[in-house]
């Protein structure tokens, strides 16, 4: 089959980093699959129009009911879609864009959610499609670059850590929007390193939104012991994590974070936001640490930092969660048979 698959591709980003990696396994089941940023079309008749045309698409595939989903709503192709997390933390707030959702899966031939928690929120609007909706968790592989050093990082950023010994950085890996909530640890954190000048925080991600962007680097600029980095391919990225003391996640509301989970394989600590998308993923104190206000995340993180037996604990009950339950070959097989059913 030659299928179409619509997502948000802004480079290095969760979303594309899990469509590319769909996109592979259906790819290895001897489909073509071509894979289109949504920004690329202003219409449905724009997808249509290019799902009809020379050579033709026999079916389609997006990430998210709204962003991507909506565009498939004018095409005669047979397909299917995957939710987002903005789709049931953000969008079925709105009125309009819930019923542009509700057409999206009543014609969609399958849906899949990340998670049981996942179905069960699109239940609550969508009951009647449930049967429809299949539970695959994001698979995860991870392959670090050979070599990284924070201190050589951070002397090429022009941060000068010259005496300080044991230096802990916390790296706060996401797109710099308002979703993700950068800003949310930083007046604590950088109390914090007035205390202690051997911790850090930085924030890796790229600029998705340009006026957020702003607003994060001039507090960031203010701010002592928290730092901006630019964005890294995804060995680069897994070499800083395997360097850090702890993978954090401030979010608002999360679907099912890759960088959570990538953190977890790699035998990082996580420490993440007590919301339900992270609560899914995470145990507190048994997989990774849950705080609720920033004042919790210094107090949790500075019990991760001196408490070996719970490190150790995380460390090794978070590896073992992603291998049991986020297996790359077992995903690889759902996504190969649910395209079967475009057929």
């Amino acid at each position: 089959m030659r299928l179409l698959f619509l997502a948000c591709l802004s480079p290095k980003t969760g979303n594309c980093t899990t469509a590319e990696r769909i996109r592979e396994h259906i790819e290895s089941a001897g489909h073509i699959c071509v894979l289109r940023d949504i920004v690329d079309f202003n219409s449905p008749a724009d997808v249509e129009s290019l799902v009809t045309g020379e050579p033709s698409f026999e079916g389609a595939l997006a990430i998210h009911l709204h962003k991507g989903g909506r565009l498939l709503l004018g095409s005669k192709a047979p397909f299917g879609i995957i939710f987002g997390g903005t789709d049931l933390n953000e969008d079925v707030k709105d009125e309009k864009k819930r019923a542009v959702m509700e057409q999206v899966l009543k014609k969609a031939r399958f849906a899949v959610a990340f998670s049981y928690k996942m179905k069960e929120e699109a239940e609550v609007f969508w009951l009647s499609q449930s049967s429809k909706i299949y539970i695959q968790p994001q698979g995860i592989e991870t392959k670090a670059a050979t070599s990284f050093s924070w201190r050589a990082f951070l002397k090429t950023s022009g941060v000068n850590v010259a005496g300080v010994e044991d230096l802990q950085v916390f790296l706060l890996v996401c797109g710099l929007r308002r979703v993700k909530d950068p800003l949310f640890l930083v007046e604590a954190f950088s109390e914090w390193h007035a205390e202690d000048p051997s911790v850090v925080l930085i924030i890796m991600g790229p600029k998705i939104d340009p006026v957020f962007t702003g607003e994060v680097e001039a507090n960031v600029q203010r701010t002592r012991g928290v730092y901006l980095a630019t964005e890294r391919n995804q060995e680069e990225l897994h070499a800083a994590l395997k360097k850090c003391s702890a993978l954090v996640n401030s979010s608002i509301s999360e679907g099912m974070s890759a960088a959570i989970l990538e953190a977890m394989h790699l035998g990082v600590p996580v420490v993440a936001r007590d919301v339900p998308g992270n609560s899914a993923i995470i145990r507190h104190e048994d997989t990774g640490l849950l705080f609720a206000t920033p004042q919790e995340f210094v107090s949790v993180s500075k019990r991760l930092l001196g408490d070996r037996p719970l490190l150790e604990r995380i460390v090794r009950n978070g590896k073992r969660y992603v291998e049991k339950f986020h297996s790359l070959a077992e995903e690889r097989i759902v996504y190969q048979n649910l395209v079967e059913l475009l057929h």
